[in-house]
């Protein structure tokens, strides 16, 4: 199977879930503490703003949008389903479309509004970061279904490093655009690690029954 169970995944999404609750929790009641952090982690990715810098991180954030992330997904399922990973592919999707739910219940859970006079044409609520989550959800989705067919171990650290640094760059680009606090892209990443783990475990455990199915019975798991 490309995703097989783990004794630790349990302990994984306690760890990542409980911090993202405590987040959570310190941002509606307006923990002092939070936002002085908040306010020095915008002051520092606003430090030094260039017309260079304010098209490059619009780029990037419009290329991690919610919208986007649906047609990367229905992409990368598209050549999973080719290649005959067609439960994976299924799994892929909804993975996407159940984060999504996800994140828009705790948004509106949550309530936070957005950092005064964000430079990004965003509307809605702050907390968790939309583009963030998704791009997480995402990029753990090639981590997991993708990279594990690359063969040489120096362009699977490479593609790693990479993965990890465009979803940095994407949490930088949200705070740097004023459309979000620091907190509110940590929070994603762990909202969206833990999702990752419950999806897992529903793809372990739901996966060998779905190859009973007459359209997937010949995908690989």
């Amino acid at each position: 199977m490309m995703i097989v169970s783990e004794r630790d995944r349990p302990f994984r999404l306690l760890l990542s879930g409980g911090l993202f609750v405590f987040l959570a929790i310190a941002v509606m009641q307006s923990s002092s503490l939070l936002l002085v952090v908040d306010d020095l982690g915008i002051q520092l990715a606003q430090k030094t703003q260039t017309g260079l810098k304010d098209g490059l991180f619009h780029l990037i954030t419009t290329l991690a949008s919610p919208t986007l992330d649906i047609v990367w997904v229905l992409v990368l399922a598209f050549f999973l389903w080719g290649f005959k990973y067609k439960i994976p592919a299924l799994w892929a999707i909804g993975v996407m479309i159940s984060g999504d739910v996800v994140a828009f219940i705790v948004k509106h859970l949550v309530g936070r509004a957005r950092p005064i006079g964000h430079l990004a044409a965003d509307d809605g609520f702050s907390f968790p970061s939309g583009h963030v989550f998704g791009m997480f959800l995402l990029v753990a989705m090639i981590w997991l279904l993708v990279l594990p067919r690359v063969k040489k171990y120096w362009q699977l650290i490479l593609l790693r490093a990479i993965l990890m640094i465009w979803v940095l760059l994407v949490a930088f680009s949200r705070v740097y655009m004023g459309a979000h606090f620091p907190s509110d892209t940590v929070a994603a990443m762990l909202l969206g690690y833990a999702w990752i783990q419950v999806c897992e475990y529903l793809y372990v455990s739901l996966a060998p029954r779905l190859k009973q199915v007459s359209f997937v019975k010949n995908s690989i798991i």
